[in-house]
Parts: C-alpha cells; structure tokens; sequence
C-alpha cells in the first residue's frame, strides 16, 4: 500500500530509516558513551548539599553559661540576627564560649554573607567583655564521610598513632587526602607544683611558667662568617629530664633550685581527651571523608587497598578494621538495580514476546539498556552522580523507559499488519506517533519536575529524582524516533519469513485477535451504552478507596526509614562525675552488650554484633545535645555495628530494647540515650521545642514531658538540651581584702591560673602537638580549694582566700539555647520504626494532649521541629508541586489538542490512581509515606500517557468515521497497545515489589504506588476513557443543541417581531 501522500527522500523520518548505518552510529554512541560514563561517573551516597550556614564562635575563659549569654550572645546575636538573608538563628551559650549559627535562604550569595557577618563581629567587638578571644567566623565547609577505619590491639597507645600516621600518610601517596585521627591523644607535659612549695620557695605560677617558657626557648644569634654556619642559643628542652633540670631559683649562697624539687612533672596522654578502645584493646579511629570531587567508591576501594597492605606490617594482635563503609550501601543498591533491571527487562521481554514477533519485541526490548547506557552519559556530562537517589529514580525509569519504543514499534508492526511496505511502516509510525509520544514523555517530565517546588533540605536532596527522570525521557526518545524505526524496518522484513521463535506471537495472536472481536468490542460498545453508570461506579470506587486512609485502614508515616547496620549508645554523666566513673559505665555498656550478643547468638544461630567501638570523652554519631555542653570527661558512647539486616529476622529496635534492659545504670548518669542509624532525611522522630523566659521552668517542662513521652510505646532516647551544670562559686571582696589592696581582677586571674594552669608551650610530636602547662597539683583544686587556699598580698605574706573574699555558692545549667533570639529548650527522642501506628499515636498524643498540657501548667509555648516539621513542609510544598505539576499537563495538552476541554477528559483518569495506591498499600501491609506521594506526583504524568495516545488514535478515526464507530475501532485498535505499555511498566517495577532486601524497603512505598497506580490506570483507560469522551459527546450536543434551540428562538422572535410590523 502505498503511502497517501506522495514520499520522497526529505522526511527526517525517511532518511533514518533508510540509511544503513545512521541507526546503528547512534546506538554506538549511545552505548559507547554509557559504558565510558559508567567507568567515571562518581558515586556517593546521597547527593551533595552544601549547607547555607555561616557559623561564629567566641571564646571567654572562665565565664559561666549565663555570663556568656548576657555579655556575649545578647549583644553579638541581636546584631547578628540583622544581617541581610538570614533565614533562622541558633545561639547557645555554655561554659568558657559561645557559637552563633546562622543559616541563609537558599539563593543567599555566601560569599557577601560572610563578608557582612565579618563586618558586623568586627563592629561589634568593641561592645564585648575585655578579655575574650577574638570571634571566630567560618562559612560551613563541604565534607562527605566514606568509611572508618579503626586501628587496634594489646599494645601501647603511643605506638597505635604511630601506626595511624603512618596509614594516613599511605592513604595521602594514593591521593586520599580526606583523612582525620582521631582518638590519637596529644601529650600534656604537666608541671605540678604544690601550694606549699610556692609559699616556701616565695613563687608563683606566672613566675614558674615564666622561667620555664624561657628556657624551652632556643633563640638565633646569627650566622657566622661567610653563612658557613648559623648560631642558636639556648637548648631544646621536650623530656621529663629535661624539664625537670631546669633552674627555677638559686641563693646567695650559690644553691641552685631545680624544677624538679618542688614540682612533680607527669606526661599524660591517654588519661585525658577523645579514647578509643575495643574490647578494653586501645583504639585509634582514622575518619575518611571526600570532597564535593570525591568518589566514594572509588575512594573506599583505594583505602581497602592500603589497609590490606599494611596489615600485613603489623605486629601480632594488631588489627585494621574498617567500619561504617557508606560505599556498600550504595553498592548494595547498584546491585538491586542491576538484578531487578535484568528481571524486569526478562518479564516484559516475555511480555512482548506475546504480542509482537520476535524481532519487533527484541528491539524494542534493546530501548532499555541502551537509553540507561545514554542516561548514564548525559549525567555525567551534567556533573549529576550516581546516588540514592538518582540510583531510585533509575529504578523507577525501568518500566517506563520501554513505553516510548513499545508505541513506535506497535504501530508500525499495526501498519505492516495492514498492508504498509516495511519502510513505510518504521517511517509512518515515527511520524504518527512522534505528536502523542513526544507529548506523553513531556508530561512525565512535568510531573516529576513538579519535585523542584519542594523547597527546604529535602527538595535538595531529592532533585536529583525529576533531573535523572528529565534525562531518561530525552534519551528514551532518542532511541525511540532515531533509531527504532531503522531496526524495525529489518525486522518486520524479516518477519514476513515465519521463525520458529515466532510461534508463541502467532499462537497468542490468534487468540488475542479473537479476544478483541469477539468480546471486547462488543464490550466497549456497551461500556459506552452505559457510559455514566461506569462512571458513577469509578467515583464510587475512588470514595471507598479514599476512605481507607481516612478511618486509618491504611496507616500514615512521613518516611519509612531504611535500617541500617549501626547503633550509636550516647551517654552523659552528672557534673562532678569523674575520667574513671565515665570509663565505669562504658565498661558496663561494654558487659550488657556481651550478655545480650551472646542470648541473641543462642536464639538466632549468629552473634548480632560485627564489631563495637567504645569512645570516651565525645559522642558517636548525631542526635545527643548534651554532647555540646558537658565536660569531655562527661562523655562516653559505643558505636555498633549489627549484622546486615538482611542476615538477620530482628530489626535493630529489638535488639536496642534487649540491650538497653541489660544495662545497670549507675547513679551519677544523667543522660543514656540508644538510637539505631537509618537513612532518610535528618531530624529526630520527636522532636518539641520549648519557649519561655524562665530556664527552671523550660527544664521542669522538659522533665514532665520525657516522662510522659517514655510510657509510650515504641519511644526511646529521649533527652534535651539543657543539662545541669557544675556548681558556680561567687566570690566577693571582704573589707580585709579592700584594705590589703586586693582587686576582684587579681583575684580571678591568680584563681584562674591555678585552677586551669599556664599554657607554657607548644611542640610538634610527630603529626600531634604536645603541650606543657603549669599548674596545682589535681588533689589541691578539690571542693575545699576555694577554702585553704592562699594568695600572696602586696606586702609578701600570704592569706586565705577565705579571709580576702566571701564564699557563695549557686546552681544552674550548663547552656543557655536561643532560637531566633528566644530562650528555647528542645526534647528529642526516637521512635520505632516497626510499627506506623504507634508513631501516629505518639504524634496524636503531643498534639492533642502533651503539649496543651504544658501551656497550662507550665505557661511555655511549643513547636513540634524535627521530622514534623519536615513533614508540615513536604506535605505543603506537595501540594504546590502537585498544583503546577497539573497545571503544566493541562497546558501541553491544550496545546497538543488545540482544545481546552478535551485535556480535561485525559487528566481526570489520574484521581483514579488513588485506588491503586491505597490498595496496594493495604496488600502489602505497609505505610502510606513521602515516597508514596512522589510516585504518585510521577503517576500523574504516566498514568496518562496510554489516554493521550489512545485519545489521539480517536480523534484522528473521527476525521472520516461516525464518532460511536471512531470510539469504537480506536479502543479496540489501540487496546494491545495500551495493555503492553502498562504492562510492561508493571512488569519492570514487578521485581522490586517482591524484593525482600531491607535495602530495597524505602523504595516500596513508590514502587508500591507505581505498580498498582498504573495496573489500574490500564483499565480505567480502556473503560472510563472512552465513557468520559462518550459523556463530553454528550455533554457537547446538548450545548450545540441548545445553542441551535437559542438562536431558533431568537430568530422566531425576530421573525414574529418583523411580522407584527
């Protein structure tokens, strides 16, 4: 048959198809550039975000929590708060600093922002305390962590760092420069010189320090002539011995007095600062990080390179771990994509198998891997990563990739059906199906483009789903038009020669062909009879299905985490504890966690524990706010790290409750808070902040709160941010004191020296700076220092503290926290992620009861932050990307069919998508979440994708047939088409609805909302799509109807008129 209108070799179209080699050129760059993009493409575990904050910090020694924040934090934060583009403001004062953090509206030019902050702590500088340090202003950096690597055995801490610079210099020659020690203690050289001997010898501090400063000291005196050689004096004093020869003072008599008679010099190093230890073994920690540059995989497999190396160096006993590898994740993700890809293309190439002959469905098969490969080639060149998320957006695309080619290759294997040339098929399908193909991609990309109106942090993490999505589509219909239709035309030139592989196309073809003129024509001519009860039924449907969310049949949850493999224990003790009570309590974390391992290895078969790290000094992971305002020596944590949880029938709550129910906890902790890692946005589950004026009563608040809150179920590691502080001593000046000519200032810097000691000097010791300080011995600065203490007075004889000032003693907290200006208090805690309804229920609980509670008892105001809050912002910005995302559709498609009601018509099949979600839902037992709702957001712009093309084959048999025939003959001509698309987009996302991965949960929700969506999408466009156009038919005549019955009776009237003249 030949073509209606007269050909010739100008189409686009025409050229593709009947060139030789264009085709296959293009698909060799497609693949070519995938596989080169796939060598160099980095990868990371979520996309990169460089956070708009500017953060400052002051340092004033010796002052007080509320010393701080009435000199420092309510002079510098007002000022601070005025800066043009601040969007909100955290200040917390505690003891001896302040830090100021700042975060900036997005669009916010940094740069300027930092000179403005500058500017306005230098202007402000003049209006601080004397004696402060100079303000500290940093713009927050960039920096990803790829994994840890943890150093350990029975041997001397000392040698360990050694050992950990020798791995991190190693790791710098193979150009892993993000690497940090930690737990690799800096020497202190302390000087202890008793009260006694200061009295005796007629000293003080500031006169030892001084002496010793100066003799540490090596000075130059020139070079000699010629430059031959360079002079110093003095000598390099680092050694105990050394120190110790120091002369402090000699006699008349010519007797010398050495440091070392009336001093006792100690060198500490792991009795103070961040310690690591494993088992009781001491431990070094080395924390590798990678720039916005950074490869994770890349960089962890150099980094599991050199620990190989150099384990083979060490000495028995001593081991190299790495801990919390982020690039196994994302390789554990990479390998759910490749395996469910590879099943999913299996089943639609099955699929297809079924309705096209063997060449048709293995091209349009290939549109997969070849338009992933060009995907992976234009993100590279875009500078987009391979994530989580771009990794989720992938997955999504499995399906969906293959529609475009599934419409093209159809209707061309349609038109051979009917007699067309094979090169006049390839060509006219290109040209008929570009309109509706073109339009149906560009509403996709509509859709999930409406994510970019999802503001905040999470809009930025998740932007890479709709660019990733943007990207498929563009290549999807690269392979589509350019080069589809040249293999289509040799494959149906091939298929006019039967192949054996052809026989089940043939035999299901015959049935299918059967199918569609028997029953399902006739079908559709009665769904159209009976047009407005099929849509009474479908909004039925859409009402019950709605009302499962409702009444709670189908649960709610903002974001159904993914569990990893790392518990992180965070503990605080009173003030007053001491270095050996902290070390107590880790050893009786470290105990409780033995037991518990061991009675989960007796029940399940496997200790649950790889591997556990005991930190003392600072806390592990995020999430414990107490850590920024307690003593290092108050501090201690253990990060764990579990089994896969794919290894294992117990979530990581489980084995949080049994552990934290072993562990006796003694009286001087204040805070123990166990929480499990899992993915997802940041933020705690619970999360009140609380405001007032008052401290005590935000505290009294907080109490009341925590209390309420751990009777609940499934709650766990609750804490807040104001932790009691050490007990402030006043001192004031006594009549005595006035008349001796002392002054509070003498006072508070001879306490001070005492108390914190004299920073001497400084010294390299390797990569570690080791410092020397002169000070009272640790016994003499107890609780009845202020009491026996003496000083020296302007006439040389020394007096009791006590006699010179009066003793008052005072209470209070250890920070002072505002927001925004405002005093504020935060209660965090967790929630367990195993049951949706209870974290409802505790949700409902502090809406509906908790928090009107503390307004009347306590007359605080609340705000609920964290996860929340994340929540109250995505579900608003949701609906804004839903707003636009329709209004966008709606525009294209007015466009695409020149009409403003026919869109109309297309779009009203999406509501319908609800039914799909909710059910699938409540099938597979899971929580509608954020994740739901941007597939559905997505489902939008696919669902209606078959009722554009389907709609488009209608339109263009009403050119020359009856409207009930055209609707007829184009449901039943487009119905394999429309059934293989949505199927195989079923099909393509069908393994990842029976991944029993826990890596692959947090995609269910989507997948879930896709599959089941778009199963049902495949129905409601072969019925209510043609009882929608079958209504707007109706509804259009009785408009023309009563238009025409209008200008009749106008013209009657006219006439009338013109006959009563």
């Amino acid at each position: 048959m030949k073509l209606p209108q007269a050909q010739s070799f100008t189409s686009f179209f025409d050229y593709m198809v009947r060139h030789r080699t264009a085709a296959n050129l293009i698909l060799a760059i497609m693949v070519v550039a995938g596989v080169f993009a796939g060598l160099k493409i980095r990868t990371q575990y979520f996309p990169d975000i460089i956070f708009d904050e500017i953060n400052v910090s002051v340092s004033w020694s010796g002052a007080g929590p509320e010393d701080m924040d009435e000199a420092v934090v309510e002079i510098l934060g007002a000022k601070l708060l005025a800066v043009e583009g601040v969007d909100s403001a955290t200040f917390i004062a505690r003891e001896g600093r302040a830090s100021f953090e700042l975060e900036f509206e997005s669009d916010t030019d940094m740069g300027q922002a930092a000179d403005d902050v500058k500017s306005v702590v230098d202007t402000a500088r003049s209006s601080l305390p004397d004696g402060i340090d100079d303000p500290v202003v940093k713009r927050a950096g960039f920096s990803d962590r790829v994994t840890n690597v943890v150093i350990f055995g029975p041997i001397d801490i000392d040698q360990l760092s050694q050992f950990a610079e020798e791995l991190q210099t190693k790791l710098f020659r193979e150009g892993v420069t993000g690497v940090t020690i930690q737990g690799s203690p800096n020497p202190l050289i302390r000087i202890d010189t008793p009260e006694a001997q200061l009295v005796q010898h007629n000293l003080t501090l500031a006169d030892i320090s001084a002496i010793v400063e100066g003799e540490m000291e090596t000075t130059p005196a020139g070079s000699i002539s010629g430059g031959s050689a360079r002079l110093r004096t003095g000598e390099t004093r680092r050694t105990k011995e050394d120190l110790g020869n120091i002369i402090v003072k000699s006699t008349e008599a010519g007797e010398k007095l050495q440091l070392r008679s009336i001093a006792n010099i100690i060198t500490e190093g792991a009795e103070s600062g961040v310690a690591y230890s494993h088992k009781g073994m001491p431990a070094i920690l080395l924390r590798v990080s990678r720039d916005a540059s950074g490869d994770t995989v890349g960089i962890q497999k150099q980094v599991e390179d050199v620990v190989a190396d150099m384990q083979t160096d060490l000495p028995n006993g001593v081991e190299v771990r790495l801990t919390e590898t982020r690039a196994q994740a994302i390789s554990d993700r990479l390998d759910i994509l490749v395996k469910n890809g590879l099943t999913g293309l299996a089943l639609v190439l099955a699929f297809l198998f079924l309705f096209l002959s063997g060449r048709t469905a293995f091209w349009v098969a290939a549109g997969i891997p070849v338009a992933m490969a060009a995907t992976i080639g234009i993100m590279y060149v875009m500078g987009l990563t391979l994530n989580m998320l771009s990794l989720f957006a992938l997955i999504i695309c499995l399906g969906i990739v293959v529609d475009d080619a599934i419409v093209v290759g159809e209707h061309a294997d349609f038109l051979s059906r009917k007699g067309y040339s094979p090169e006049q098929a390839a060509s006219l399908a290109a040209k008929r199906m570009l309109g509706p193909v073109f339009s149906a991609s560009i509403t996709t990309v509509i859709a999930f483009s409406g994510l970019l109106a999802i503001g905040g942090r999470f809009g930025d993490l998740i932007v890479d789903i709709p660019l990733t999505v943007s990207v498929v589509m563009v290549a999807s219909l690269v392979e589509s038009f350019l080069i589809l239709p040249a293999h289509m035309r040799h494959a149906l030139s091939a298929s006019s020669k039967p192949a054996w592989y052809d026989w089940p196309n043939r035999i299901f073809d015959r049935g299918f062909s059967w199918f569609r003129r028997t029953l399902f024509r006739p079908f559709i001519a009665r769904v159209i009879e009976w047009r407005y009860a099929v849509l009474g039924i479908t909004v039925m449907l859409v009402m019950v299905t709605a009302s499962m969310y409702f009444d709670g049949t189908v649960k709610w949850r903002f974001f159904s985490s993914p569990e990893r493999n790392v518990i992180n224990a965070n503990f605080a003790m009173l003030p007053g504890a001491s270095r050996s009570d902290t070390t107590a309590m880790v050893r009786e974390m470290e105990r409780a966690l033995d037991v518990v391992d061991q009675r989960f290895e007796d029940e399940y078969g496997r200790p649950p524990v790889d591997f556990a790290l005991s930190k003392i000094g600072a806390v592990s992971g995020w999430g414990f706010p107490a850590g920024d305002t307690k003593d290092e020596d108050e501090l201690g944590s253990m990060a764990i790290e579990l089994l896969d949880p794919d290894k294992r029938p117990y979530s990581a709550y489980e084995f949080i409750g049994a552990w934290q129910k072993e562990i006796k906890e003694p009286p001087l902790l204040e805070t123990l808070a166990v929480r499990g890692s899992f993915g997802g946005p940041s933020g705690d589950a619970i999360d009140v902040r609380l405001y007032g004026t008052s401290t005590n009563v935000l505290k009294e608040a907080a109490e009341y709160l925590k209390q309420a809150l751990a009777s609940l179920d499934g709650v766990s590691g609750l804490e807040d941010t104001l932790s009691y502080d050490k007990p402030e001593i006043n001192l004031a000046l006594t009549p005595k004191g006035q008349a001796l000519g002392v002054t509070s200032n003498d006072i508070a810097k001879t306490l001070r020296q005492r108390l914190e000691g004299i920073e001497v000097a400084e010294f390299p010791v390797g990569r570690r700076t080791a410092t020397v300080r002169v000070g009272l011995p640790e016994n003499e600065t107890n609780a009845a220092f202020v009491y026996d203490t003496r000083l020296r007075v302007s006439d040389g004889n020394y007096i009791a503290l006590s006699e010179l000032v009066t003793i008052d003693r005072s209470y209070g907290f250890s920070s002072v926290r505002r927001e925004d200006g405002l005093r504020t208090l935060q209660v965090t805690g967790a929630v367990s992620e195993d049951d949706p309804a209870a974290a409802q229920q505790v949700t409902k609980v502090l809406e509906e009861t908790l928090l009107p509670e503390l307004q009347s008892r306590f007359g605080v105001e609340s705000v609920l932050g964290g996860r929340a809050q994340q929540e109250r912002d995505f579900l608003s910005d949701a609906v804004l990307a839903f707003g636009l995302c329709m209004i966008g559709i709606y525009l294209v498609l007015c466009w695409i069919f020149a009409s403003w009601s026919r869109p109309l018509v297309i779009m009203a099949v999406i509501p319908t998508g609800v039914i799909g979600m909710v059910w699938g839902h409540y099938i597979h037992g899971i929580a509608i979440s954020m994740f739901s709702i941007v597939g559905f957001v997505g489902m939008a712009g696919i669902i209606i994708n078959d009722s554009i093309v389907l709609v488009t084959t209608i339109d263009e048999y009403r050119l020359d047939r009856p409207f009930r025939q055209a609707l007829i003959d184009g449901v039943t001509d487009r119905l394999r088409a429309v059934i293989l698309t949505s199927a195989t987009t079923v099909f393509g996302l069908a393994p990842l609805l029976f991944e029993t991965s826990r890596q692959a949960q947090f995609l269910l929700p989507t997948v879930v909302t896709l599959a089941y969506g778009l199963g049902v999408g495949l129905f409601v466009v072969i019925l209510v799509t043609p009882a929608l156009l079958a209504a707007q038919h109706d509804f259009g005549q009785s408009i023309t109807s009563g238009r025409r019955l209008f200008q009749h009776g106008v013209k009657r009237r006219k006439s009338l008129g013109s006959q009563a003249t």
